[in-house]
């Protein structure tokens, strides 16, 4: 089995300790699973500090270890589910533009867009509205909006359905159709 290291770049050449140089797909930590948030990058350290116990872990001299950085949640704006009931008052009665995300919870490319959403509801907050409507918890707005596939975003303003983009796209993508309608 291929260990990770094997498809990572590194520019710059250190040495790793045998204890981590052979970091397979699913880590464990004294035989319990390690379980990531989100991945944003590696980095190479000189010590390891453990979360649980706040200790601190000092490589030998001259050594280096790999630590994987995970987004920090705890700025990240938790966009509202929505249901079929709140949708009338939440989404066609706003007075600013709403952004909806029509996902599922078994649906991969979802959780791909979750944190760009809350993101862009970060960003742009008090300019634009963002909601989340589970299409299995709430078919009703999924039939009436014709979502056949998720994820699926639409915009609405003053009420009516402005804009659709269908499928996992980049933050750029959504950026843009936020802005488009800020202008107008």
């Amino acid at each position: 089995m291929a260990s990770l290291l094997d498809s990572v770049t590194v520019t710059r050449v250190f040495s790793l300790p045998s204890s981590i140089s052979s970091i397979s797909a699913a880590p464990s930590v004294s035989g319990r699973r390690i379980s990531t948030v989100e991945f944003r990058g590696l980095k190479a350290c000189r010590s390891l500090v453990s979360q649980s116990a706040n200790r601190r872990y000092r490589f030998a001299r001259g050594v280096r270890g790999i630590v994987c950085e995970s987004q920090d949640t705890t700025a990240a704006v938790e966009v509202p589910n929505l249901s079929d009931s709140d949708w009338q008052t939440k989404v066609l009665e706003s007075d600013v533009p709403v952004m909806v995300e029509f996902w599922a919870p078994w649906c991969g490319p979802c959780r791909m867009i979750h944190p760009i959403v809350d993101q862009l509801a970060k960003e742009f907050a008090g300019k634009f509205k963002f909601y989340k409507i589970n299409t299995d918890e709430s078919p009703n707005t999924a039939n009436r909006y014709g979502i056949r596939s998720v994820p699926t975003v639409i915009v609405f303003k003053d009420g009516e359905k402005k804009d659709s983009i269908i499928g996992a796209v980049p933050r750029e993508t959504l950026e843009k159709t936020i802005e488009r309608f800020l202008v107008e």
